[in-house]
């Protein structure tokens, strides 16, 4: 494989290994173990579409469209909001680690989440679209599809680790304690994020 595809996997996993929503997200299911397998592929191909529009040149339109982006960033902060709640009260009320045969949200409910999570986050365009699909470009017509293949895979590579490995931490999260703990970060991360994207529109990355 070629270098360029290295930097695509290496630029793409330092991006979107972070404390995020989409990730929170993807961790509390695959500690319930529900839906993990569709999730993984969800986010993985949601962000191999974003590369690859970005590299096909989608990055200039998403530059160009303020309200788009306005449009997406209040969305994105209300639904982060309303979320934070939820996990807030989750918090308070408690619970214990549910076994993976018990009924939880439906596929299409956790779906619909996860597309919020995904595509109502300004952020996502400008790290996708737009910086990646800038950075790939730079490097000729074969380059830059291996630098979209790299970055592609690595965001595959993570969601896979980050869901599947999450079954682990099921015994720790049997008490309700743990569960009141996690809840309460996911409740802080999401009213931070919240208040972050709304209070502070991401700005244009200058082109590399």
């Amino acid at each position: 494989m070629s270098a360029d595809f290295w930097s695509g996997f290496a630029t793409s996993l330092a991006l979107i290994v972070a404390i995020g929503s989409q990730n929170a997200f993807v961790l509390r299911q695959g500690i319930l173990r529900q839906h993990v397998a569709a999730l993984v592929v969800f986010c993985a191909a949601s962000d191999a579409l974003l590369i690859v529009a970005g590299i096909a040149g989608a990055g200039a339109l998403v530059q160009g469209s303020p309200v788009f982006m306005e449009v997406t960033r209040i969305g994105g902060a209300l639904f982060l909001a309303a979320y934070a709640l939820l996990a807030a009260r989750r918090a308070l009320q408690g619970g214990v680690l549910e076994a993976p045969d018990t009924p939880g949200q439906t596929l299409g409910a956790t779906l619909a989440s996860c597309f919020a999570f995904t595509f109502l986050n300004p952020h996502v365009y400008l790290d996708t679209v737009v910086l990646l699909g800038s950075v790939a470009n730079q490097r000729g017509d074969a380059g830059r599809w291996w630098f979209g293949t790299g970055a592609a895979l690595a965001s595959g590579v993570w969601f896979a680790a980050l869901g599947i490995g999450a079954r682990w931490l099921q015994p720790m999260f049997a008490h309700a304690l743990a569960w009141r703990v996690l809840d309460g970060l996911i409740a802080l991360a999401m009213g931070c994020l919240a208040l972050m994207v709304w209070f502070s529109p991401p700005p244009v990355p200058v082109s590399l």
